[in-house]
């Protein structure tokens, strides 16, 4: 029987919620599959933490991390903790250190739950965007002077390496050669940002020449918001920067009905480091312990952490179950429903368990 050792960071707001959902689908699936055993070690880092601690996770944090498979992240935000300490502190500390490059985040219709776009199903939203992960807008390159005087000054600077862009453009690529589609859009704003997003264009096509098989596609940000609004069946596989990438997923999920089905992968493809698992939706103070948190989008995350450690048929258990229930109309209210996290993971551990897959 093959053994994974899991990290579990649920974290805050409704991430403990979810990752206990998570946890008890996983359980479920292990259990059905016979096949492989997960070890679960949670870690109570996150904004209870930094108030205790002035850290979100310790110093060896990271450290500590590194002898697990795969890392099974909940949700990092609080109303009272500003929010460049929570995400510097330690979900970015994570991704950067173990080099998680690629940020994975599939979006699909799933059965049972409507889209706002008017006469659009299942089968006619089915994306998967590839975020830079490890440096442009969100590499942390800047600084502040003159605090407090008129001529104060704060400067973001936006890095883009030959390095960088040209791993993410292959990931990408492979990724889209591998669908059935094999359609890849890469996103840009090189008509404004003159050298990095241009490099980034230059790449691109370099590394399109490759994969020959692959039909690729360039459009500018902007135009991309209307593009997925309206031509949602003209795109499948999508690569962007590591903040363009932010915000159209956020857009994605919501097309696709909320994002409380939304997940994503922070992955490390050379496999030198875990790999971090999570749903997009945040830490979702307003509705924190109140039992209706969507658990879909964890779901979803631990399928990809499945098909990462090298499980894809219990992956693909764990998906056919989640569609199986969305399907039976059994949701939370962000899409529809009146269902809890509780009832909903119920129900998806016991079409687990019923599976002839």
């Amino acid at each position: 029987m093959k053994h994974y050792r899991i990290a579990a960071i649920p974290a805050d707001g409704i991430g403990p919620e979810v990752i206990a959902a998570g946890l008890q689908a996983l359980e479920a699936l292990a259990r059905r599959d016979g096949g492989f055993r997960l070890e679960v070690e949670s870690f109570d880092w996150g904004s209870d933490y930094y108030r205790k601690h002035g850290a979100m996770m310790p110093e060896d944090g990271t450290e500590r991390l590194k002898a697990f498979d795969a890392i099974f992240f909940g949700a990092v935000g609080a109303p009272d903790v500003p929010d460049h300490i929570t995400l510097w502190g330690l979900r970015l500390p994570i991704c950067q250190g173990f080099d998680q490059y690629a940020n994975v985040r599939p979006t699909k219709i799933l059965p049972g739950i409507r889209s706002p776009l008017a006469g659009v199903g299942p089968g006619d939203l089915d994306w998967v965007i590839v975020r830079e992960n490890s440096e442009g807008e969100y590499a942390g390159c800047g600084g502040r002077a003159h605090r407090g005087l008129p001529e104060e000054v704060g400067t973001e600077v936006a890095i883009f390496t030959r390095v960088g862009v040209t791993r993410i453009m292959r990931y990408a690529f492979r990724l889209a050669q591998a669908r059935p589609r094999k359609l890849l859009t890469v996103v840009t704003k090189s008509n404004a940002q003159r050298h990095g997003m241009v490099m980034w264009d230059e790449i691109a096509a370099e590394v399109a020449r490759e994969f020959p098989d692959v039909t690729w596609d360039k459009m500018l940000v902007d135009a991309m918001t209307v593009r997925m609004t309206l031509k949602p069946k003209s795109l499948d596989t999508i690569v962007a920067t590591n903040l363009h990438a932010d915000i159209l997923s956020d857009l994605a999920g919501a097309l696709a009905g909320s994002l409380g089905v939304a997940p994503t992968a922070n992955i490390d493809p050379e496999r030198r480091f875990p790999s971090m698992f999570e749903p997009i939706h945040g830490s979702a103070f307003d509705i924190t312990g109140k039992g209706i948190a969507n658990p879909i989008a964890t779901f979803w995350t631990a399928s990809q952490m499945l098909e990462h450690l090298g499980e894809p048929a219990a992956a693909a258990r764990l998906m056919a179950a989640v569609e199986q229930v969305t399907a039976q109309g059994i949701l939370t209210p962000d899409i529809g429903g009146t269902a809890t996290t509780r009832e909903v993971t119920d129900a998806v551990c016991e079409a687990i368990r019923s599976a002839n897959l």
